[in-house]
């Protein structure tokens, strides 16, 4: 398992979870910080000898890198939806050289995929949804803590960190009016690359009406919420994949199974109407969850694992070589090295 920020933990848990449940031993490739929140039983591979001894058949990458020398098949997991905060050519569908499976999340994303695999050859691809929505379809019990037990509605507030997208600084003083009036109860959050006053800010809207939350808790926040509001965060489509109406403050790309609002003075009136969920927004919800993720069985790990299991059997077709992208590859080799120790060779061309 390849991470290298913390939200790549979630998204690589519950595959790394079904992977040990077939009798697979699983490490961790990870920086520092990501090691310093791993579980005692989750193995670091923290120096090159340690990967090369593990024998790995697969590498799982919640991120957009991965550095050919690691042994065996590169597989890209994704971060996130494809939340459309670039253009195509620079975001969800960009392809850097560096993978042999795609593993796509629903047909939204296998599609533009299948279609790059045929244009470029090196690369194969197969639906499996995504691990990390794994938990949110699986029973639970509900989160005590995060639920009012009083009857109000409950609402989550989440946002991205880029400084043109996010809408917390823009939502704080609404947000402390509407916490304050406590006919419902809050959920909020950040992304973990938000500025420190931006956090301070909003854990002190926590008290009677209101509960802040770290990012790792996202999963528990999204079963218990009733309505979402967000601005341009991939957390907009995992919320609304559960078939619940989502609130957007100035999203980049609206949508019609957002409620988009342009003004922080039109947020309470849109939560009320999501709250209601009229038929239309409401389908507008089903056919987003359907294109994006139709997988509601939690069981998109185990689908990857017989992926690569199939790639391994040769089912995929047989691929071309990767494109020799030496200043890409060179990057690779030296960011490998900050996470698994000196290599005492050259960089593999």
């Amino acid at each position: 398992m390849l991470a290298t920020e913390l939200y790549a933990l979630p998204i690589l848990r519950p595959l790394a979870a079904a992977a040990l449940a077939r009798g697979h031993e699983v490490g961790w490739i990870v920086t520092d910080r990501v090691a310093a929140q791993l579980a005692p039983d989750e193995r670091r591979l923290a120096t090159w000898r340690a990967v090369e001894a593990s024998g790995a058949q697969a590498v799982f990458c919640a991120a957009n890198w991965v550095s050919p020398r690691l042994p065996g098949t590169k597989v890209q997991v994704f971060h996130g939806f494809n939340a459309e905060k670039r253009d195509p050519g620079r975001g969800h569908f960009a392809l850097r050289g560096f993978f042999d499976l795609y593993l796509t999340q629903g047909p939204a994303t296998t599609a533009p995929f299948e279609q790059l695999a045929r244009e470029h050859g090196y690369f194969a691809v197969r639906e499996t949804g995504w691990p990390k929505l794994d938990p949110l379809f699986k029973p639970a019990a509900p989160s005590a803590d995060l639920n009012p037990h009083d009857g109000r509605p409950v609402v989550m507030f989440a946002s991205t960190f880029s400084h043109r997208l996010s809408c917390a600084p823009l939502v704080l003083d609404t947000l402390r009016q509407l916490v304050a009036r406590g006919d419902r109860y809050w959920l909020l959050t950040l992304h973990p690359k938000c500025p420190p006053e931006l956090f301070e800010a909003y854990r002190s809207l926590a008290g009677p009406h209101a509960r802040f939350e770290e990012s790792g808790r996202l999963m528990d926040m999204q079963r218990a919420a009733d309505v979402l509001l967000c601005d341009t965060s991939s957390v907009l489509h995992e919320f609304a994949v559960q078939l619940k109406p989502v609130v957007t403050v100035r999203n980049r790309l609206p949508k019609p199974f957002m409620l988009d609002v342009q003004d922080p003075g039109e947020i309470d009136g849109a939560i009320t109407t999501a709250l209601s969920r009229p038929e239309a927004l409401m389908q507008a919800v089903r056919d987003h969850a359907d294109a994006i993720h139709p997988w509601r069985d939690g069981r998109s790990s185990e689908r990857m694992l017989d992926a690569v299991d199939a790639f391994h059997r040769g089912e995929l077709g047989a691929l071309k070589r990767k494109p020799l992208n030496l200043v890409r590859r060179y990057k690779a080799w030296r960011d490998i090295q900050e996470l698994v120790g000196h290599v005492d060779s050259t960089p593999a061309g």
